[in-house]
């Protein structure tokens, strides 16, 4: 497997997390392609040329863009408005010598309804779209079971929508073991994030406790605070790595790990310690 890093972590300019992305070690980056300096409507031909040169030169590449612009498709009126833009997105990814966008879609509903097959329908024509330029959309884990979205996956019966791969998400807001949701994911994962993280849903240790800053917050004191989550540094959640990467591993994916950093206040660090823990684990399992 492959060392990733999405370049917003750092919070820094495109070139500084480049660098960094690199001197850390990462064999790859992924960056955001809805806004920033990469945002799709904004990328010329000589402005492709010169952020792949940055890339290149760094001796690295783009493991996927990010496509997600915060809407999902469950929405019948603005989806024609989103799917071309997702398009548009998928076509650029090529031209940046990746052929992987990832996305999120909205929560799937278990049973079927007219949202699930509004967002059938989006998904599907996405999907098609994928197969016939040779890409694909990752649909990013985690709102509901792995059980759910393999079923969904399935039902698209065309392999242009696949899965960007997030153990913490699922194990935050599903409340899903990563391991299990590979059953019904495995076959259709393209993409990871490498991210940690817990659900505050009442069956942890009622002493925990957790860094915020310099304060130490009580897990009941968390949930009374609103909190239904919270995302940790790796090795510090609830994904266990020990038994997550191995299942990952048996299905064949031998593609990225792309380290997702979205808070805390110091993300070089954060990182840097997750681009350490994941080659540990990497050597332990000769992955």
């Amino acid at each position: 497997m492959k060392l990733g890093i999405i370049v917003e972590s750092f919070r820094l300019p495109f070139r500084e997390g480049v660098k960094k992305a690199a001197e850390l070690g990462a064999d790859g980056i992924q960056v955001y392609a809805t806004y920033g300096e990469l945002a799709y409507d904004t990328m010329t031909a000589d402005k492709i040329k010169e952020y792949n040169a940055i890339v290149e030169d760094a001796g690295l590449v783009i493991s996927a863009l990010c496509g997600d612009f915060g809407t999902g498709f469950a929405d019948a009126e603005n989806n024609a408005f989103y799917v071309d833009r997702s398009k548009r997105v998928l076509e650029l990814a090529l031209k940046m010598n990746t052929n992987v966008v990832t996305t999120h879609i909205g929560t799937v509903p278990a049973e079927e309804c007219e949202k699930k097959e509004i967002m059938r329908k989006a998904c599907r024509e996405l999907a098609l779209y994928g197969d016939s330029i040779g890409a694909s959309f990752a649909v990013e884990t985690g709102p509901e079971t792995g059980k759910i979205l393999g079923d969904f996956l399935d039902s698209l019966e065309a392999g242009g929508v696949r899965v960007n791969f997030d153990p913490a998400n699922l194990v935050m807001v599903a409340g899903d073991r990563p391991e299990n949701a590979l059953k019904s994911l495995g076959k259709y994962v393209v993409h990871t994030h490498a991210k940690d993280g817990i659900k505050l849903d009442g069956n942890l240790p009622k002493d925990i406790n957790i860094t915020i800053g310099d304060e130490a917050v009580g897990h009941d004191q968390l949930l009374a605070m609103g909190s239904e989550f919270l995302e940790l540094p790796l090795g510090t959640g609830d994904v266990d790595f020990d038994v997550y990467l191995p299942a990952l591993a048996a299905t064949g994916f031998d593609g990225f790990l792309t380290i997702e950093r979205e808070v805390g206040e110091t993300p070089e660090k954060d990182i840097r310690h997750a681009v350490e823990f994941l080659k540990e684990k990497m050597a332990k399992y000769n992955l």
